[in-house]
């Protein structure tokens, strides 16, 4: 099952996704759900249950280009990022190897969905591209175990993990230049996770305008899923709605000679097999 978040008429809603284009307003099909994918997840299992159940059999008479797309969860409780997960990254920035994963944190003003639009802000002429596998958590809990982890998992969803490149070089804390408004895509779509199998079988390509700029296996990933679920877990009690973005792959624009950067008129697509592709065009700041 693939769902979405959209504003219609000023109204949130959930859909369920037909196909690439059609969906299924949730509160069309069960009035009685919650209208957000965060309060959906938070009715544990049985609500993912319901809502399929709820649009079973029955065609979308909604289109994906009439309605806004929010970021997936709109308001999660946390967006856990985790920097230099791929050895092809860490080569680039030239980084060391560490023995547990780099993470900081996301707020949710700095999320888009797909075919919205990422603004690159007036205070820098460095904004990057990072594709990442984005991993939303179902069930929470505290202290979980790798072997128990991927049970705490809704599903999965593309992420473009957009970065200042000067403002995160300010310290050595990245979160300066992760936090401008409305910089990284979130979308197309939560693929639940026993529609999308196993992570570790897919493929994460990030192009700009068409063009191929990072292609790598998520087998490649130094810190696993698991491994991040556990992490996490022990110093927060994960909770539905949480969201955990996993790292990018070698290819970024500011290790290329000469750097890359986005520019208004730009579009940059990041695309997993299994899920589907998050499509955003950048613009400049008013």
């Amino acid at each position: 099952m693939r769902l979405i978040s959209y504003r219609q008429n000023e109204e949130s809603g959930v859909g369920v996704m037909v196909d690439d284009e059609g969906f299924i307003p949730l509160a069309n099909a069960r009035p009685d759900l919650p209208r957000t994918l965060r309060g959906l997840l938070e009715l544990g299992p049985d609500g993912l249950k319901a809502a399929k159940l709820a649009v079973a059999g029955k065609d979308s008479d909604h289109r994906i280009n009439d309605v806004v797309l929010d970021p997936l969860i709109p308001e999660p409780p946390a967006i856990w990022c985790v920097g230099l997960n791929y050895v092809s990254h860490r080569e680039e920035t030239e980084s060391p190897v560490t023995k547990q994963p780099t993470m900081f944190l996301r707020i949710a003003a700095s999320q888009v969905g797909h075919l919205q639009p990422m603004v690159r802000p007036k205070a820098s002429n460095e904004f990057d591209y990072e594709g990442e596998l984005a991993v939303i958590i179902g069930t929470g809990g505290r202290h979980i175990t790798e072997f128990d982890a991927l049970k705490h998992i809704a599903g999965y969803a593309c992420y473009n993990d957009g970065t200042l490149r000067d403002w995160q070089r300010h310290t050595s804390q990245f979160s300066p230049g992760k936090n401008f408004v409305a910089t990284g895509g979130f979308g197309p779509w939560l693929v639940t996770a026993d529609e999308f199998g196993d992570p570790y079988s897919q493929t994460m390509t990030t192009r700009l305008n068409g063009e191929v700029m990072q292609n790598a296996s998520i087998d490649l990933m130094l810190f696993r899923i698991e491994k991040l679920i556990a992490y996490i877990s022990t110093m927060y009690p994960l909770n539905p709605g949480d969201v955990i973005s996993t790292g990018t792959a070698g290819g970024v624009g500011f290790r290329r000679d000469p750097p890359v950067f986005l520019k208004a008129g730009d579009t940059v697509s990041v695309e997993i097999t299994g899920i589907g592709t998050l499509i955003n065009p950048i613009i400049d700041e008013a």
